[in-house]
């Protein structure tokens, strides 16, 4: 198996949605065999996840995490590869006068690191990462 993307948080998510874009779902079956999320990703989805009160709406995401989510997609770490590129980064915009998200940072270096296309649908989140190809799934 050969990655390709790597899944934001949006993306990944967007089959939980009460109404799923359509293309975004289609994308995400043709492309199962080479998708990964980042430890980052891992970390949102449980943190909206235990925010939620005990409900079905939380019984569900809780399944989809653990049997949809973790059996069939892996979970990249951010280390320290991924760590040193973030840092020159975030120096590197820091000098330009931009303060990019820190976990928007994390994301992008792991992508980097895996040498794989970010899939997100905020896209001004990620455009002043060098070399982080991105893709937009919605249309």
């Amino acid at each position: 198996m050969t990655l390709r993307y790597l899944l934001d948080t949006n993306v990944i998510s967007e089959p939980l949605r009460a109404a799923p874009s359509p293309a975004v779902l289609e994308k995400l079956r043709l492309n199962e065999e080479f998708l990964a999320i980042s430890a980052i990703t891992w970390h949102e989805l449980w943190f909206g996840c235990r925010r939620l009160p005990d409900s079905a709406r939380r019984s569900a995401i809780e399944s989809f995490l653990l049997a949809v989510i973790a059996p069939a997609m892996p979970i990249l770490p951010y280390d320290e590869g991924a760590a040193a590129w973030h840092a020159a980064e975030r120096a590197r915009l820091a000098a330009q006068g931009h303060t990019p998200p820190f976990a928007d940072g994390q994301i992008a270096a792991i992508a980097h690191q895996h040498q794989l296309t970010l899939v997100t649908f905020n896209m001004a989140d990620y455009q002043g990462f060098h070399e982080i190809p991105l893709e937009d799934w919605r249309s």
